[in-house]
């Protein structure tokens, strides 16, 4: 249905919809219509949100709440200590169509399809119409993601990457790709050397209202993951520009070459913190990428650096949200092969002898961040590596990181960590033994564990774990054209080091805390 002009509407804006042109707010009229924006437990709790995330949240609808209320628009804003919080978005709904004489409800579609239900509940029985708008602020709708999935036997990233960039135009010349490539990953995974410091980052001092909502998380969720000191996230359109800025003009010319590379204690790297703000709505994704291209138009950043920034949102980010709508809802139950153990306690409280997921645990903890290759290769390969079931790890990262939504943290999570999904995100599992972590990083030099070591209790785990993981699948793994090389030196072990090499990995897993689940 589409409202009518002139009927009173009550117009839900959720957390993640923090945008001046949100569907939801056409044809509002001031003073008629109410927007409602509601703190609410479920959200807060259906899984345990580091402190960070839902203090980032709250501050960050508040602050919008006042950036609408400025433009002549009335806002039933619902705080999370209201006494009379229903506790969930629903129930404000309704409690919000008993406040006023409401004709309708619109609300801009929400991101995940555990809310979506409950959405399509509550309109099913609101007894007046309720209409659910599609959400433009993404590049690609869903239609457009589907038609260019239909029968396609394999969905791959980079050939959807390729249609977004003629579509947008980004970084094309003519029908061509800019400088004749359309991919520059090859060149983006230097280590870092040495006697290379990352650029200074522009971190947000929390304003009022960000130290209000963080008093209020740490008084109404005390027990949840993470330590709020190190808050340093926008939450006004204002403080992403901000942060969005300083990136484009002094980060942005370095991302290409040192985005894979990792060093301790050194959680920013050339990477963008800016995905907070664009899946809260602050930024829009579209304009950041232009802005970026714009940079190196004008000879300020390379080409491998803009391709690859530019990758990150207009391809894996738009890909992902268009695979879990696609593949909805029974993706979140895929488990092609069969991971069965518990994830390891040291994944919440960093006390472990490996330098890699210690460091990167204790940057999670302390900034409810890590960038995309620690989260891949280091604790995503363990969790492969390890077997540990999906459900477990989905629920590790939508906890612990602050841009973490379960439309863009499922697919990467059990999809392209994972291999979960059977090779609907990725070609192949991305399982690693120690050996590119030191190739990417400084962890391994100081690290108490032998990443030269293949077997016994000072060889790095990874290595103890990689090829047991490998013959434990094989099954499920060998026919996969990308890991032929693997297999054919696996096959060339012999039948009796192989079996050597499943009971050090079995072993292995034991110890590092990877039980059988139940």
């Amino acid at each position: 249905m589409t409202t009518e002009a002139g009927l009173a509407v009550l117009r839900l804006v959720l957390g993640d919809q923090l945008s001046d042109d949100l569907s939801a707010l056409d044809g509002l009229d001031p003073a008629a219509d109410v927007i409602l924006m509601a703190e609410v437990r479920d959200e807060a709790t259906y899984v345990r949100h580091h402190k960070q995330k839902i203090a980032l949240v709250f501050a960050a609808m508040r602050n919008h709440a006042e950036r609408l209320r400025g433009r002549g628009a009335t806002v039933r804003y619902v705080r999370i200590d209201d006494p009379d919080n229903t506790g969930s978005i629903a129930g404000e709904l309704a409690r919000g169509l008993e406040a006023g004489d409401f004709d309708a409800v619109v609300m801009t579609e929400c991101g995940e399809w555990r809310l979506a239900e409950f959405l399509a509940a509550f309109a099913e029985g609101a007894g007046l119409p309720v209409e659910i708008r599609p959400d433009r602020r993404f590049i690609c709708s869903h239609d457009r993601f589907r038609r260019w999935a239909s029968g396609k036997s394999q969905l791959r990233m980079e050939f959807f990457y390729r249609e977004m960039r003629r579509a947008t135009g980004l970084l094309m010349d003519g029908d061509q790709p800019e400088g004749g490539r359309w991919n520059y990953d090859a060149e983006n995974r230097k280590k870092l050397p040495r006697d290379m410091t990352p650029p200074a980052r522009l971190r947000i001092a929390p304003n009022a209202v960000a130290r209000q909502a963080m008093e209020d998380v740490e008084r109404l969720f005390p027990d949840h993951f993470g330590a709020l000191d190190g808050f340093g996230w926008p939450t006004t359109a204002e403080e992403a520009e901000r942060v969005l800025d300083d990136f484009l003009s002094t980060v942005l010319p370095g991302f290409g070459d040192w985005q894979d590379a990792m060093a301790e204690g050194r959680p920013w790297m050339w990477h963008g913190l800016i995905s907070t703000a664009i899946n809260l709505g602050l930024l829009d994704p579209l304009d950041v990428c232009r802005r970026a291209e714009a940079v190196y138009r004008a000879g300020a950043a390379p080409l491998n650096a803009v391709e690859g920034f530019i990758r990150q949102i207009l391809g894996w980010r738009e890909f992902v949200r268009g695979i879990y709508w696609l593949k909805a809802p029974e993706y979140r139950a895929r488990n092609f092969l069969d991971a069965d153990r518990a994830l390891p306690w040291f994944y919440w409280s960093g006390e472990t002898d490996m330098a890699c997921v210690a460091d990167v645990v204790k940057t999670t903890r302390d900034n409810a961040y890590a960038h995309h290759i620690q989260r891949l290769m280091v604790t995503g390969n363990l969790a492969l590596l390890l077997g540990v079931h999906p459900d477990q790890v989905d629920d590790w990262y939508l906890c612990v990181y602050a841009d973490a939504y379960e439309w863009v943290e499922m697919p990467n999570t059990r999809g392209m960590a994972l291999f979960a999904d059977g090779g609907i995100v990725g070609s192949k599992p991305y399982a690693a033994s120690g050996a590119y972590i030191d190739r990417m990083s400084d962890y391994c030099g100081a690290c108490r564990y032998d990443v030269k070591s293949k077997s016994g209790d000072a060889a790095c785990p990874f290595n103890r774990l990689y090829w047991g993981f490998l013959e434990r699948n094989r099954r499920r793994l060998r026919d996969n054209p990308r890991l032929a090389m693997p297999y054919k030196t696996l096959d060339g072990f012999g039948e009796a080091k192989r079996a050597a090499l499943t009971a050090e990995a079995d072993a292995c897993r034991i110890l590092l805390g990877a039980t059988p689940v139940g």
